[in-house]
Parts: C-alpha cells; sequence; structure tokens
C-alpha cells in the first residue's frame, strides 16, 4: 500500500499515512484517526492537503515472496534483469 505525506497549515505538521490510491484524505481528524494519533489542539475539522511526493510502493521482493526480480535502482526491468 503506497504511503502519502499530509500537511496541516493550522499546527504546520507533516504526517506520514498508508492508505489506497483511490483514498484522499481532507482533514486533521482523518488524517489523526489514520495515523493513530491524538489530534490534539488543532481542530479535527482543520483541512489537509497531500503532498506531491509520488507515494511510496512496498514491492513483492521486499516482502519477501521474492514473486518479482528488480534491479538496484528499485525498479523492475523488463524480465527481471537489468545491465547495471
Amino acid at each position: 500500500m503506497p504511503t502519502y505525506d499530509y500537511r496541516c497549515d493550522a499546527n504546520d505538521r507533516v504526517i506520514e499515512v498508508n492508505h489506497r490510491m483511490s483514498e484522499s484524505l481532507t482533514n486533521w481528524g482523518e488524517l489523526c484517526a489514520r495515523a493513530g494519533l491524538d489530534v490534539g489542539d488543532t481542530p479535527a475539522d482543520a483541512p489537509v492537503r497531500r503532498l506531491a511526493t509520488g507515494g511510496s510502493i512496498i514491492s513483492s521482493n521486499s516482502l519477501g515472496s521474492g514473486a518479482a526480480s528488480c534491479c538496484p535502482t528499485g525498479s523492475c526491468c523488463s524480465g527481471g534483469i537489468c545491465g547495471l
């Protein structure tokens, strides 16, 4: 599942969370619930925005299944073999 960074301008915090690509969090309360954090003094309805970090995806190779054979750069080459 991809990880995303969200920023809350009300408290100047950036929080990293995992969720499906089709999902999007819109406020501090949703973000805290997903991250397992207390909302603290920030209003739960304070807006958050997803930062343009591209999201990180864990490959099946790093999960230990061995299903994917990727080159050291982290991107899979055709046939699983790269010329590096």
